[in-house]
Protein backbone atom coordinates (compact mmCIF):
# COMPACT_ATOMS: atom_id res chain seq x y z
CA UNK A 1 0.00 0.00 0.00
CA UNK A 2 1.40 3.21 -0.55
CA UNK A 3 2.43 5.54 2.03
CA UNK A 4 3.13 8.59 0.33
CA UNK A 5 0.11 10.59 1.38
CA UNK A 6 0.43 13.92 3.17
CA UNK A 7 0.85 13.47 6.89
CA UNK A 8 -2.23 14.23 9.00
CA UNK A 9 -0.56 17.22 10.86
CA UNK A 10 3.68 17.53 10.23
CA UNK A 11 5.56 17.26 12.96
CA UNK A 12 3.23 16.72 15.27
CA UNK A 13 5.54 13.60 16.81
CA UNK A 14 8.28 15.56 16.73
CA UNK A 15 6.26 19.08 18.63
CA UNK A 16 4.38 16.60 21.25
CA UNK A 17 8.06 14.77 22.35
CA UNK A 18 9.88 17.97 22.69
CA UNK A 19 7.45 19.43 24.78
CA UNK A 20 6.88 16.53 27.08
CA UNK A 21 10.99 16.14 26.97
CA UNK A 22 11.11 20.02 28.41
CA UNK A 23 8.43 20.44 30.92
CA UNK A 24 9.40 21.42 34.44
CA UNK A 25 7.73 21.61 37.10
CA UNK A 26 8.53 25.54 37.14
CA UNK A 27 6.61 25.90 33.68
CA UNK A 28 3.21 24.81 35.55
CA UNK A 29 0.13 26.93 36.68
CA UNK A 30 -0.19 26.80 40.40
CA UNK A 31 -3.82 25.48 39.39
CA UNK A 32 -2.46 22.87 37.62
CA UNK A 33 0.00 21.53 40.37
CA UNK A 34 -3.23 21.37 42.35
CA UNK A 35 -4.84 19.52 39.84
CA UNK A 36 -2.13 17.19 39.60
CA UNK A 37 -1.61 16.17 43.17
CA UNK A 38 -5.85 15.70 43.69
CA UNK A 39 -5.16 13.14 40.65
CA UNK A 40 -2.24 11.52 42.29
CA UNK A 41 -4.41 11.09 45.63
CA UNK A 42 -6.81 10.10 44.37
CA UNK A 43 -4.96 7.44 41.74
CA UNK A 44 -3.26 6.46 44.71
CA UNK A 45 -6.34 5.46 46.64
CA UNK A 46 -8.07 3.51 43.50
CA UNK A 47 -4.59 1.51 43.13
CA UNK A 48 -4.45 0.35 46.44
CA UNK A 49 -8.17 -0.08 46.08
CA UNK A 50 -7.66 -2.53 43.54
CA UNK A 51 -4.90 -4.47 44.51
CA UNK A 52 -7.02 -6.58 46.81
CA UNK A 53 -9.33 -7.80 44.01
CA UNK A 54 -9.13 -10.95 42.64
CA UNK A 55 -8.20 -10.06 39.24
CA UNK A 56 -5.54 -8.10 40.19
CA UNK A 57 -4.19 -10.72 42.66
CA UNK A 58 -4.43 -13.90 39.62
CA UNK A 59 -2.30 -11.24 37.68
CA UNK A 60 0.25 -10.72 40.88
CA UNK A 61 0.35 -14.19 40.67
CA UNK A 62 1.93 -14.52 37.39
CA UNK A 63 4.22 -11.31 37.81
CA UNK A 64 5.65 -13.18 41.08
CA UNK A 65 6.35 -16.30 38.85
CA UNK A 66 7.65 -14.48 36.54
CA UNK A 67 10.43 -13.20 38.72
CA UNK A 68 12.58 -10.21 38.83
CA UNK A 69 14.91 -7.81 40.39
CA UNK A 70 13.02 -6.65 43.21
CA UNK A 71 13.10 -2.84 42.62
CA UNK A 72 9.46 -1.20 43.28
CA UNK A 73 6.81 -2.84 45.21
CA UNK A 74 3.44 -4.14 43.89
CA UNK A 75 1.00 -2.46 45.83
CA UNK A 76 -0.47 -4.44 48.48
CA UNK A 77 1.36 -6.89 48.25
CA UNK A 78 4.76 -6.92 50.54
CA UNK A 79 6.69 -8.03 46.81
CA UNK A 80 8.51 -6.41 44.38
CA UNK A 81 9.42 -6.22 40.55
CA UNK A 82 10.43 -4.49 37.99
CA UNK A 83 9.66 -0.63 37.62
CA UNK A 84 8.30 -2.66 34.28
CA UNK A 85 6.29 -5.03 35.88
CA UNK A 86 5.06 -3.05 38.86
CA UNK A 87 3.60 -0.94 36.11
CA UNK A 88 2.10 -4.19 34.57
CA UNK A 89 0.56 -4.80 38.06
CA UNK A 90 -0.28 -1.62 39.74
CA UNK A 91 -1.97 0.06 36.38
CA UNK A 92 -4.20 -3.24 36.60
CA UNK A 93 -4.94 -2.36 39.88
CA UNK A 94 -5.71 1.30 39.15
CA UNK A 95 -8.20 0.39 36.37
CA UNK A 96 -9.77 -2.47 38.25
CA UNK A 97 -12.96 -1.07 39.92
CA UNK A 98 -13.85 1.79 37.61
CA UNK A 99 -13.11 4.67 40.27
CA UNK A 100 -9.99 5.79 37.97
CA UNK A 101 -10.71 9.27 36.92
CA UNK A 102 -11.53 10.82 33.73
CA UNK A 103 -10.63 13.17 31.13
CA UNK A 104 -14.08 12.84 29.02
CA UNK A 105 -12.92 14.23 25.81
CA UNK A 106 -10.44 12.00 24.94
CA UNK A 107 -12.16 8.89 26.69
CA UNK A 108 -9.10 8.29 29.39
CA UNK A 109 -8.27 7.41 32.48
CA UNK A 110 -4.75 8.50 33.61
CA UNK A 111 -4.13 8.45 36.86
CA UNK A 112 -4.22 4.74 36.72
CA UNK A 113 -1.46 4.95 34.80
CA UNK A 114 0.50 7.94 35.76
CA UNK A 115 0.77 7.67 39.78
CA UNK A 116 2.18 4.13 39.48
CA UNK A 117 4.97 5.10 37.22
CA UNK A 118 5.75 7.83 39.20
CA UNK A 119 6.23 6.47 42.43
CA UNK A 120 7.40 3.30 41.27
CA UNK A 121 10.32 5.45 39.22
CA UNK A 122 10.83 7.21 42.43
CA UNK A 123 11.31 3.67 44.59
CA UNK A 124 13.47 2.86 42.38
CA UNK A 125 16.17 5.61 41.14
CA UNK A 126 14.90 8.33 43.36
CA UNK A 127 13.18 11.49 42.49
CA UNK A 128 11.51 15.00 44.24
CA UNK A 129 7.82 15.38 44.54
CA UNK A 130 8.73 18.56 41.72
CA UNK A 131 10.06 15.77 38.99
CA UNK A 132 7.40 13.28 39.75
CA UNK A 133 4.47 16.34 39.22
CA UNK A 134 5.86 17.26 36.11
CA UNK A 135 5.97 13.82 34.56
CA UNK A 136 2.85 13.17 35.71
CA UNK A 137 1.50 15.96 33.60
CA UNK A 138 3.78 15.37 30.68
CA UNK A 139 1.70 12.25 30.49
CA UNK A 140 -1.81 13.94 31.07
CA UNK A 141 -1.09 16.50 28.26
CA UNK A 142 0.16 14.07 26.02
CA UNK A 143 -1.87 11.72 26.25
CA UNK A 144 -5.14 13.52 26.37
CA UNK A 145 -4.37 15.43 23.08
CA UNK A 146 -3.46 11.98 21.60
CA UNK A 147 -7.11 11.18 22.68
CA UNK A 148 -8.93 13.73 21.97
CA UNK A 149 -7.29 13.97 18.19
CA UNK A 150 -8.28 10.32 17.81
CA UNK A 151 -12.00 11.40 19.24
CA UNK A 152 -14.47 9.05 19.60
CA UNK A 153 -14.27 7.45 16.84
CA UNK A 154 -11.49 5.34 18.21
CA UNK A 155 -13.90 3.84 20.53
CA UNK A 156 -16.79 3.83 18.06
CA UNK A 157 -13.88 1.39 16.36
CA UNK A 158 -13.98 -0.48 19.15
CA UNK A 159 -10.97 -0.14 20.74
CA UNK A 160 -10.57 0.80 24.44
CA UNK A 161 -8.60 4.29 24.90
CA UNK A 162 -7.03 2.99 28.02
CA UNK A 163 -5.02 0.68 26.36
CA UNK A 164 -4.45 2.60 23.13
CA UNK A 165 -3.75 6.38 23.81
CA UNK A 166 -3.28 5.21 27.39
CA UNK A 167 0.36 3.77 26.21
CA UNK A 168 1.09 7.45 25.60
CA UNK A 169 0.36 8.77 28.51
CA UNK A 170 2.45 6.23 30.01
CA UNK A 171 5.67 6.96 27.95
CA UNK A 172 5.36 10.27 29.05
CA UNK A 173 5.70 10.02 32.19
CA UNK A 174 8.18 7.70 32.01
CA UNK A 175 10.16 9.18 29.71
CA UNK A 176 9.91 12.57 31.76
CA UNK A 177 11.34 10.96 34.82
CA UNK A 178 14.00 9.24 32.78
CA UNK A 179 14.96 12.32 31.57
CA UNK A 180 14.51 11.60 27.69
CA UNK A 181 15.52 14.21 25.27
CA UNK A 182 13.29 15.35 22.61
CA UNK A 183 14.73 12.49 20.12
CA UNK A 184 14.57 10.05 22.91
CA UNK A 185 10.36 10.97 23.92
CA UNK A 186 9.95 10.90 20.00
CA UNK A 187 10.95 7.06 19.94
CA UNK A 188 9.65 6.10 23.46
CA UNK A 189 6.44 7.67 21.86
CA UNK A 190 6.52 5.54 18.49
CA UNK A 191 7.56 2.33 20.63
CA UNK A 192 4.75 2.86 23.29
CA UNK A 193 2.26 3.63 20.36
CA UNK A 194 2.83 0.45 18.14
CA UNK A 195 2.24 -1.27 21.19
CA UNK A 196 -1.35 0.00 21.61
CA UNK A 197 -4.45 -2.52 22.04
CA UNK A 198 -7.03 -3.14 23.95
CA UNK A 199 -10.74 -4.06 22.27
CA UNK A 200 -14.10 -3.25 24.08
CA UNK A 201 -15.87 -6.09 23.69
CA UNK A 202 -14.08 -6.85 27.40
CA UNK A 203 -16.87 -4.29 28.91
CA UNK A 204 -19.40 -7.14 28.63
CA UNK A 205 -18.53 -9.20 30.77
CA UNK A 206 -14.26 -10.26 30.82
CA UNK A 207 -11.71 -9.26 33.45
CA UNK A 208 -9.14 -8.30 31.07
CA UNK A 209 -10.67 -4.79 30.94
CA UNK A 210 -8.62 -4.21 33.89
CA UNK A 211 -5.53 -5.33 32.35
CA UNK A 212 -6.09 -2.96 29.48
CA UNK A 213 -4.47 -0.09 31.42
CA UNK A 214 -1.74 -2.22 33.55
CA UNK A 215 -0.39 -3.12 29.63
CA UNK A 216 -0.52 0.50 28.66
CA UNK A 217 1.70 1.30 31.49
CA UNK A 218 4.03 -1.54 31.32
CA UNK A 219 4.58 -0.69 27.41
CA UNK A 220 4.80 3.00 27.76
CA UNK A 221 7.82 1.96 30.76
CA UNK A 222 9.72 -0.32 28.56
CA UNK A 223 9.64 1.99 25.57
CA UNK A 224 11.00 4.75 27.39
CA UNK A 225 13.57 2.22 28.24
CA UNK A 226 14.42 1.18 25.36
CA UNK A 227 14.24 4.71 23.96
CA UNK A 228 17.23 5.65 26.49
CA UNK A 229 19.30 2.85 24.79
CA UNK A 230 18.75 4.22 21.57
CA UNK A 231 16.06 2.02 20.39
CA UNK A 232 13.68 3.40 17.62
CA UNK A 233 10.40 3.65 17.30
CA UNK A 234 7.90 5.09 14.91
CA UNK A 235 8.96 8.99 14.30
CA UNK A 236 5.71 10.25 13.04
CA UNK A 237 3.75 7.72 14.36
CA UNK A 238 0.75 10.28 15.41
CA UNK A 239 0.68 11.91 11.87
CA UNK A 240 1.44 8.93 9.62
CA UNK A 241 -1.21 9.01 6.71
CA UNK A 242 -0.87 5.08 6.62
CA UNK A 243 0.05 2.42 10.05
CA UNK A 244 -0.07 5.17 12.09
CA UNK A 245 -1.96 5.45 15.19
CA UNK A 246 -4.53 7.79 14.61
CA UNK A 247 -4.72 6.59 10.51
CA UNK A 248 -5.10 3.03 12.01
CA UNK A 249 -7.14 3.30 15.10
CA UNK A 250 -9.51 6.58 14.45
CA UNK A 251 -9.43 6.70 10.88
CA UNK A 252 -11.34 10.18 10.99
CA UNK A 253 -9.47 11.71 13.22
CA UNK A 254 -8.59 15.92 14.22
CA UNK A 255 -4.93 16.06 14.07
CA UNK A 256 -5.16 19.46 14.76
CA UNK A 257 -6.35 18.38 18.45
CA UNK A 258 -3.04 17.12 19.01
CA UNK A 259 -0.72 20.30 19.70
CA UNK A 260 -4.12 22.55 20.13
CA UNK A 261 -2.83 25.22 23.18
CA UNK A 262 -0.01 23.06 24.18
CA UNK A 263 1.95 24.79 26.80
CA UNK A 264 -1.14 27.27 27.58
CA UNK A 265 -4.58 25.16 27.40
CA UNK A 266 -3.90 22.64 30.33
CA UNK A 267 -5.61 19.44 29.43
CA UNK A 268 -5.05 18.04 33.09
CA UNK A 269 -7.43 20.92 34.24
CA UNK A 270 -10.06 19.07 31.94
CA UNK A 271 -9.87 15.71 34.45
CA UNK A 272 -12.68 14.87 36.60
CA UNK A 273 -13.24 12.37 39.52
CA UNK A 274 -15.58 9.37 39.49
CA UNK A 275 -17.69 9.12 42.63
CA UNK A 276 -19.74 5.97 42.12
CA UNK A 277 -17.58 2.80 40.71
CA UNK A 278 -19.01 2.75 37.48
CA UNK A 279 -18.54 3.50 34.13
CA UNK A 280 -18.72 7.18 33.93
CA UNK A 281 -20.93 7.71 30.93
CA UNK A 282 -24.01 6.88 33.19
CA UNK A 283 -23.01 9.20 35.69
CA UNK A 284 -25.46 11.87 35.09
CA UNK A 285 -27.92 9.38 34.61
CA UNK A 286 -27.24 8.01 38.15
CA UNK A 287 -27.25 12.17 39.53
CA UNK A 288 -30.70 12.28 37.81
CA UNK A 289 -32.42 9.20 39.38
CA UNK A 290 -31.15 10.38 42.51
CA UNK A 291 -32.31 13.50 42.21
CA UNK A 292 -35.93 12.94 41.12
CA UNK A 293 -36.41 10.62 43.85
CA UNK A 294 -34.96 12.99 46.50
CA UNK A 295 -37.21 15.66 45.39
CA UNK A 296 -40.02 13.49 44.85
CA UNK A 297 -39.58 11.57 48.40
CA UNK A 298 -39.61 8.10 45.92
CA UNK A 299 -39.24 4.99 46.97
CA UNK A 300 -38.33 1.88 44.35
CA UNK A 301 -41.63 0.56 45.05
CA UNK A 302 -43.24 4.19 44.10
CA UNK A 303 -41.93 3.57 40.36
CA UNK A 304 -43.57 2.61 37.56
CA UNK A 305 -41.31 2.62 34.74
CA UNK A 306 -38.20 5.09 34.37
CA UNK A 307 -37.28 6.19 30.66
CA UNK A 308 -33.15 7.62 29.93
CA UNK A 309 -31.96 9.78 27.03
CA UNK A 310 -28.69 9.94 26.05
CA UNK A 311 -26.32 10.43 23.28
CA UNK A 312 -25.52 7.53 20.91
CA UNK A 313 -21.77 7.26 22.34
CA UNK A 314 -23.45 6.47 25.74
CA UNK A 315 -26.00 4.35 24.01
CA UNK A 316 -23.75 1.79 22.24
CA UNK A 317 -20.91 1.80 25.06
CA UNK A 318 -23.36 1.41 28.09
CA UNK A 319 -27.06 0.57 27.12
CA UNK A 320 -26.83 -3.15 26.31
CA UNK A 321 -29.34 -5.47 27.39
CA UNK A 322 -27.83 -6.46 30.47
CA UNK A 323 -27.28 -10.35 31.78
CA UNK A 324 -25.21 -10.95 34.57
CA UNK A 325 -22.21 -12.09 33.10
CA UNK A 326 -19.71 -10.50 35.72
CA UNK A 327 -18.59 -7.53 37.91
CA UNK A 328 -17.05 -5.68 34.90
CA UNK A 329 -20.40 -6.03 32.95
CA UNK A 330 -22.53 -4.44 35.96
CA UNK A 331 -20.26 -1.64 36.37
CA UNK A 332 -20.34 -0.48 32.40
CA UNK A 333 -24.33 -1.28 32.19
CA UNK A 334 -26.52 1.78 32.70
CA UNK A 335 -29.55 -0.64 33.47
CA UNK A 336 -28.02 -2.08 36.33
CA UNK A 337 -26.42 1.13 37.64
CA UNK A 338 -30.15 2.38 37.36
CA UNK A 339 -31.96 -0.28 38.92
CA UNK A 340 -29.06 -0.54 42.10
CA UNK A 341 -29.63 3.63 42.41
CA UNK A 342 -33.31 3.11 42.39
CA UNK A 343 -33.21 0.28 45.36
CA UNK A 344 -30.49 1.93 47.01
CA UNK A 345 -30.66 4.99 46.74
CA UNK A 346 -26.51 5.45 45.86
CA UNK A 347 -24.26 3.02 44.45
CA UNK A 348 -21.31 1.64 46.22
CA UNK A 349 -18.99 -1.03 45.65
CA UNK A 350 -21.50 -3.36 47.32
CA UNK A 351 -23.69 -3.65 44.46
CA UNK A 352 -20.89 -5.18 43.15
CA UNK A 353 -20.68 -8.54 44.36
CA UNK A 354 -21.14 -11.70 43.08
CA UNK A 355 -24.61 -12.64 45.02
CA UNK A 356 -25.84 -9.40 43.55
CA UNK A 357 -25.16 -9.71 40.31
CA UNK A 358 -28.87 -11.59 39.42
CA UNK A 359 -30.73 -10.52 42.32
CA UNK A 360 -33.99 -11.02 41.92
CA UNK A 361 -34.71 -6.93 42.97
CA UNK A 362 -32.41 -6.05 40.66
CA UNK A 363 -33.04 -7.71 37.78
CA UNK A 364 -37.23 -6.73 38.31
CA UNK A 365 -36.37 -3.06 38.54
CA UNK A 366 -34.61 -3.47 35.63
CA UNK A 367 -37.39 -4.68 33.40
CA UNK A 368 -38.98 -1.05 34.10
CA UNK A 369 -36.23 0.66 32.75
CA UNK A 370 -35.92 1.65 29.20
CA UNK A 371 -33.01 4.13 27.03
CA UNK A 372 -33.27 5.40 23.57
CA UNK A 373 -30.93 8.05 21.78
CA UNK A 374 -31.69 11.63 22.18
CA UNK A 375 -31.53 13.22 18.89
CA UNK A 376 -30.98 16.93 21.05
CA UNK A 377 -28.31 15.64 23.61
CA UNK A 378 -26.63 14.06 20.61
CA UNK A 379 -26.26 17.32 18.49
CA UNK A 380 -24.87 18.93 21.57
CA UNK A 381 -22.06 17.62 20.55
CA UNK A 382 -19.17 15.71 22.07
CA UNK A 383 -19.04 18.10 25.44
CA UNK A 384 -22.13 16.66 26.47
CA UNK A 385 -21.80 13.40 25.52
CA UNK A 386 -22.48 12.43 29.54
CA UNK A 387 -25.66 14.53 29.28
CA UNK A 388 -28.68 12.59 29.93
CA UNK A 389 -32.65 13.02 30.53
CA UNK A 390 -34.78 11.53 32.83
CA UNK A 391 -38.18 10.91 33.00
CA UNK A 392 -40.29 8.43 36.12
CA UNK A 393 -43.47 7.95 35.85
CA UNK A 394 -44.77 6.99 39.22
CA UNK A 395 -47.29 4.72 40.21
CA UNK A 396 -49.57 7.44 41.49
CA UNK A 397 -49.77 8.72 38.10
CA UNK A 398 -47.08 11.63 38.34
CA UNK A 399 -44.34 12.15 35.61
CA UNK A 400 -41.21 13.71 36.96
CA UNK A 401 -38.16 14.92 35.43
CA UNK A 402 -34.75 16.17 35.23
CA UNK A 403 -32.04 16.77 32.87
CA UNK A 404 -28.71 16.67 33.79
CA UNK A 405 -25.77 18.23 30.92
CA UNK A 406 -22.87 17.24 33.34
CA UNK A 407 -22.18 14.80 36.04
CA UNK A 408 -21.08 15.48 39.56
CA UNK A 409 -16.89 15.67 39.52
CA UNK A 410 -16.86 16.62 35.93
CA UNK A 411 -14.88 19.90 35.49
CA UNK A 412 -18.07 21.54 34.70
CA UNK A 413 -19.48 20.67 38.28
CA UNK A 414 -17.01 19.99 40.00
CA UNK A 415 -16.11 18.15 43.68
CA UNK A 416 -14.35 20.04 46.28
CA UNK A 417 -10.22 18.83 47.60
CA UNK A 418 -12.07 17.64 50.59
CA UNK A 419 -14.88 15.50 49.00
CA UNK A 420 -11.90 13.34 46.62
CA UNK A 421 -10.10 13.17 50.04
CA UNK A 422 -13.58 11.41 51.49
CA UNK A 423 -13.39 9.53 48.28
CA UNK A 424 -9.58 8.47 49.21
CA UNK A 425 -10.70 7.33 52.41
CA UNK A 426 -13.73 5.27 51.56
CA UNK A 427 -11.79 3.19 48.74
CA UNK A 428 -9.48 2.22 51.59
CA UNK A 429 -11.76 1.73 54.29
CA UNK A 430 -10.55 -1.72 55.86
CA UNK A 431 -7.55 -1.45 53.72
CA UNK A 432 -5.01 1.27 55.31
CA UNK A 433 -5.54 2.43 58.71
CA UNK A 434 -6.83 5.92 59.60
CA UNK A 435 -2.60 6.77 60.41
CA UNK A 436 -1.41 5.05 57.13
CA UNK A 437 -4.45 7.33 55.19
CA UNK A 438 -3.31 10.19 57.06
CA UNK A 439 0.55 9.30 55.98
CA UNK A 440 -0.71 9.12 52.46
CA UNK A 441 -2.73 12.22 52.32
CA UNK A 442 0.07 14.65 54.09
CA UNK A 443 3.05 13.15 51.78
CA UNK A 444 0.79 14.15 48.98
CA UNK A 445 -0.97 17.54 49.98
CA UNK A 446 3.51 18.39 50.85
CA UNK A 447 4.19 16.65 47.26
CA UNK A 448 6.15 19.24 45.90
CA UNK A 449 8.30 20.00 48.75
CA UNK A 450 9.58 16.04 49.41
CA UNK A 451 12.56 14.46 48.21
CA UNK A 452 12.34 11.26 51.01
CA UNK A 453 9.18 9.22 49.84
CA UNK A 454 10.35 6.41 52.21
CA UNK A 455 7.06 6.12 54.78
CA UNK A 456 4.58 6.67 52.11
CA UNK A 457 6.06 3.94 49.69
CA UNK A 458 6.05 2.04 52.72
CA UNK A 459 2.37 2.48 52.87
CA UNK A 460 1.93 1.47 49.02
CA UNK A 461 3.94 -1.72 49.54
CA UNK A 462 2.86 -3.49 52.60
CA UNK A 463 0.86 -6.58 52.42
CA UNK A 464 -2.39 -6.11 52.34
Amino acid sequence: MSTEAAPLLPNATRDLATFAAGLRFEDLPRQVVDQARLNLLDGIGVCLHGATLPWTRLLHQVVLAEGATPAVSLWGTGAKGSWAQAALANGTAGHAFEMDDIHKESVLHPNSLTSPIALGFAEQRGATGKQMLAAIVAGYECGTRVGNAATTALFLNGFHPQGTSGTIVAAATAGSLMGLDAAGMRNAFGIAGSCAAGLMAAQEGAMVKRLHAGRAGESGVRAAELASRGFTGISDIFEAPYGGFLSSLARTPKPEKLTAGLGTVWETLNTGFKMYPTVTSIHAALDSLRKVMADGGLRADDIERIEVGIGHMTYVHCAWTYKPAGITAAQMNLFYGMAVTALSGQVTAAAFTEDRLAAPEIMAMIARITAHEDPELEAMGPAFRHAARLVVHTRDGRTLRHEELHRRASPENPVTAAEVEQKFRGNLEGILTRAEQDVVVSAVERFETLTDFTPLLAVLGARR
